[in-house]
């Protein structure tokens, strides 16, 4: 069986690349209300290294991580940069 991870335990975890290059804090994460599937973490504290890439905003620029680019979750959340271009 899949382990869940709690909503809130996300909160403030970094988000990495699987190469060590740091992006920036989870700040909310945004998903589908009919099923509940996660779609995307908004992040809080982009690093000069985050703004150099072409990731989707929100209304506000807020940075975009796609659910789906998630590697690991541990102590970081561990994300696949060929996955966010």
């Amino acid at each position: 069986m899949q382990e869940k991870n709690i909503f809130s335990s996300l909160l403030g975890k970094m988000i990495v690349t699987k190469e060590g290059k740091r992006l920036g804090f989870v700040k909310d994460v945004t998903f589908e209300t009919r099923s509940g599937e996660l779609i995307s973490m908004v992040l809080r504290d982009p690093t000069p290294y985050t703004k150099n890439l072409n990731l989707e905003r929100t209304s506000s620029e807020e940075f975009l991580i796609p659910y789906s680019s998630i590697i690991a979750i541990g102590d970081f959340i561990v994300v696949s940069e060929e996955d966010l271009i």
